[in-house]
């Protein structure tokens, strides 16, 4: 469904009926689909919600409009208009930034953050070359960042879909999602973050070292950290199983 807010037609998805909402946010130029495998496990028992984000796939902006302020304030206009009061708050990748700055700005509207390859702050040093190489390459740029994402032997088809979803973005777009983290310096004071907090990492992640998910673990007051052996960094995409069986052991109650 697409939904209007902010000024901007976003595209939404929301699957399940239960009593209980997760919501998951994706990183860079990721769409939804991102946690479309999650998603089908988590539906019997959760209402699942998605959205494209500012800048990816079906929800195009302007590119000037893009800042982590206005990704934020995208995510609770888009929280109000599906009447989510409170939920269960996913992110992956650069979308931890964006969780991370609601969960301060808002800490009650959300019973616990799943950060998952996630980043507190995005630097120049990290993703210079993304924004450089969208602006001058965009699909061969996104060919090697697909496969520095996903070094898991026999997952080709996750990189032909992974490399789908994010060509559908438009570069300058790409580019400005990184920039704009980045120029300003936005980061995150960790120990402000009062949420119960479970961090998912893989320990082959190239693109996010496991030391940082070591880093938000450690700072954020009671996080957990659970550890995916032999993974990169798209474990929504290849281990669906193991991301929603960390979840389910840190918030549902048996």
């Amino acid at each position: 469904m697409f939904i209007e807010v902010n000024g901007y037609r976003f595209n939404t998805v929301s699957f399940g009926a239960g009593p209980r909402t997760f919501l998951g946010l994706s990183g860079w130029i990721g769409s939804w689909e991102l946690w479309q495998q999650p998603f089908e496990l988590m539906s019997p028992s959760w209402r699942c919600v998605s959205y494209d984000h500012r800048g990816a796939g079906e929800s195009p902006v302007p590119p000037e409009t893009i800042t982590p302020e206005t990704l934020t304030d995208d995510l609770f206009a888009l929280m109000d208009a599906l009447g989510i009061g409170r939920c269960l708050l996913g992110a992956e990748s650069a979308g931890g930034l964006i969780a991370l700055m609601a969960a301060l700005r808002q800490p009650d509207r959300f019973e616990g953050l799943v950060l998952i390859s996630a980043t507190p702050a995005i630097t120049l040093e990290a993703a210079k070359a993304l924004v450089d190489g969208s602006r001058a390459d965009f699909s061969a740029t996104i060919k090697s960042f697909v496969d520095a994402c996903v070094p898991e032997s026999h997952c080709d088809h996750i990189r032909r879909w992974g490399r789908h979803i994010l060509l559908r973005a438009e570069p300058e777009a790409a580019a400005r999602l990184l920039e704009s983290a980045y120029e300003r310096e936005f980061s995150v004071a960790l120990a402000n973050i009062t949420v119960p907090t479970l961090v998912i990492h893989g320990r082959q992640d190239t693109i996010v070292p496991l030391k940082i998910g070591e880093h938000m673990a450690r700072d954020i007051p009671g996080a957990e950290l659970v550890i995916l052996e032999g993974v990169g960094h798209a474990p929504t995409m290849t281990r669906p199983q193991e991301v929603v069986a960390a979840i389910e052991r840190r918030f549902v109650k048996s």
